[in-house]
């Protein structure tokens, strides 16, 4: 099956052919590309929420019970779990089927765990391309679930439209977040498991984190809202709040000052990838042994790989 046979398969809402899909653009190299470019033309339609947050935060469950919200709505929501990669079956660590069992047997959801599996370009831009396919087969929604808040979650979360950070009560993730960047990142904050003590504290120190920064007239302010994702307590409420945030961004037009940001982005690391893709090999390796020796500089080594690309 070529490319654009997978692509009409997926869009007409065969699951076997989307999972297919999304295992070929983890996997990289010439035949991702070759689907991507069948896909893109059908892109730019869904609402790409990324939660992010500590591990333990609950962000799994929240992922969840905001899943059953959306379809309660009648929204069709496409769900990427990003785990770390297993060092020893090169999978994902965690199963999505067994983390949200709830979810089983709607049509409406499709739900796929991420891991990097060696790619060139790393998790973040897997993550990027499999959320396109699922754009492309159509889900209104799409769930990024990442699994902390380190550099490439944070990029990850960036590609996303609307950003919830799930914070918990007494895990004192307010120093945490500050020291991470996650205040910059957030449109939404969720303190999950807020039956537990502390859990008006930890609103309060994030409204008080909020207060310190320096907006301007109309922009947009993240509301700091609470859930028991366990017991679907406070799910309408975070739907309510991305809404409205996407309203928001369509309102200001910073809907596409994001979309080309992202675009930026995306172009950079398919130039990267591609780049480190052609120029791999035995000349590769023996810069490599050069410059861990110090008799060639990195830069001076990358000058030299390009160079020989334009004479070659």
């Amino acid at each position: 099956m070529n490319s654009q046979e997978l692509v009409a398969r997926l869009r007409a809402g065969d699951r076997r052919a989307l999972a297919r899909a999304i295992t070929i653009v983890e996997t990289g190299g010439p035949p991702a590309r070759e689907l991507l470019a069948a896909a893109y033309p059908y892109t730019g339609n869904a609402h790409v929420v990324g939660i992010t947050g500590p591990p333990g935060a609950g962000k799994s469950t929240l992922v969840t019970a905001l899943a059953l919200e959306w379809r309660s709505r009648g929204v069709s929501v496409g769900i990427v779990a990003v785990d770390p990669t297993s060092p020893f079956t090169g999978g994902a660590v965690l199963g999505d089927r067994i983390r949200m069992q709830a979810l089983s047997g709607d049509s409406g959801v499709f739900i796929r765990s991420m891991a990097s599996r060696g790619r060139l370009g790393g998790l973040a831009r897997a993550t990027a391309d499999a959320v396109a396919l699922l754009d492309a087969a159509g889900f209104q929604v799409v769930l990024v679930e990442t699994v902390g808040a380190g550099q490439g979650e944070v990029d990850i979360a960036r590609a996303a439209h609307t950003t919830l950070v799930v914070e918990v009560p007494g895990m004192g993730d307010d120093v945490q977040s500050i020291k991470a960047g996650v205040l910059e990142i957030a449109d939404v904050f969720v303190v999950n498991k807020a039956d537990r003590e502390g859990a008006e504290k930890t609103v309060r120190q994030l409204r008080a984190m909020l207060h310190l920064a320096d907006r301007q007239p109309g922009e947009w302010e993240p509301p700091v809202l609470t859930a028991v994702a366990t017991a679907s307590t406070g799910s309408a409420a975070i739907v309510d709040a991305a809404t409205r945030h996407l309203a928001y961004l369509r309102e200001t037009g910073l809907a596409d000052a994001r979309a080309r940001h992202a675009a930026e982005r995306e172009l950079a690391a398919a130039v990267q990838e591609l780049a480190l893709e052609r120029l791999g090999g035995p000349a590769w390796h023996d810069l490599v042994a050069r410059i861990a020796s110090r008799e060639r500089d990195p830069y001076g080594g990358a000058e030299e790989l390009f160079n020989s690309i334009r004479s070659g």
